[in-house]
């Protein structure tokens, strides 16, 4: 583990880390960041799906994580709070921040390829809120799905903030991102999934609900849910919710939703 010392912010080997919150808006030419010690286990853990490039910990973090980043082969840079705040452009308080490589997606073939009769895949469709992309990738992790699938109009499970929201569950979870012409629901099925709507307007409910083979539930964004035509070829499933009231989260509908199908 090459520790290298940084005394000053302009240090041209801390670039990357240079301005975090502009270049989550600009790109970083195929690295992520991952911020905390919990998102950061998971980044350099077994299950990792993603190269660590570099670390960047404040001078006061380094002895609780010398066991954890010991076996990593990328430079390891630390700096004083006041330096790192400074290269980050905000009081950075959890004082941990690594870069990784994004590297090659991902395709369904790969990570649905022969489902079991209890797989389950969770599908997003035009999830574009970096906290509600981070709490299904939390639901998914924690309740046992295969895969996230994505379509093309969805957001980046690797900003930042999802990642954050994610608690580093979007480093561990399979995903993959379908292109703008790939029709979700066909393949989904070519897959061998039977895909399920999640939708307040569903015809069955999800506590009557049993699967018979492997599933894929779907959810849209808020407000305008899935598109008519999808609804109309998937098995609608409703949450029932009180009199009056038909709102959820679409991370905790999901997560809902998933528990059900887990169990």
């Amino acid at each position: 583990m090459p520790i290298l010392r940084i005394d000053h912010p302009s240090d041209p080997r801390i670039e990357a880390y240079r301005h975090v919150r502009d270049r989550d808006l600009a790109g970083r030419e195929g690295l992520f960041v991952a911020e905390g010690e919990v998102v950061l286990r998971h980044l350099v853990g077994p299950r990792s799906r993603f190269p660590v490039d570099s670390v960047l910990v404040a001078e006061s973090r380094l002895g609780g994580l010398e066991t954890l980043l010991r076996p990593l082969n990328a430079p390891v840079y630390v700096a004083s709070q006041a330096v790192m705040d400074t290269i980050v452009g905000f009081p950075i308080h959890r004082g941990i921040l690594a870069m990784g490589r994004r590297g090659e997606g991902a395709v369904l073939a790969g990570v649905g390829a022969s489902p079991g009769p209890g797989d389950v895949i969770l599908a997003a469709v035009g999830i574009g809120n970096h906290d509600n992309m981070g709490g299904l990738f939390r639901a998914a992790a924690a309740f046992g799905a295969r895969a996230v699938v994505l379509d093309s109009t969805s957001c980046d499970p690797l900003y930042r903030k999802a990642i954050r929201v994610s608690v580093g569950a979007s480093l561990i979870q399979p995903f993959v991102r379908l292109g703008a012409h790939d029709d979700m629901v066909s393949v989904l099925e070519r897959a061998g999934f039977a895909c399920w709507a999640l939708t307040p307007s569903g015809g069955a409910l999800l506590r009557d609900a049993v699967p018979t083979g492997p599933t894929a539930l779907i959810v849209g964004s808020e407000g305008p849910g899935l598109p008519q035509a999808m609804l109309r070829r998937c098995r609608g499933i409703a949450i029932p919710m009180a009199a009056g009231f038909d709102s959820l989260n679409v991370a905790t509908a999901a997560a809902i939703a998933l528990h059900h199908l887990g169990g």
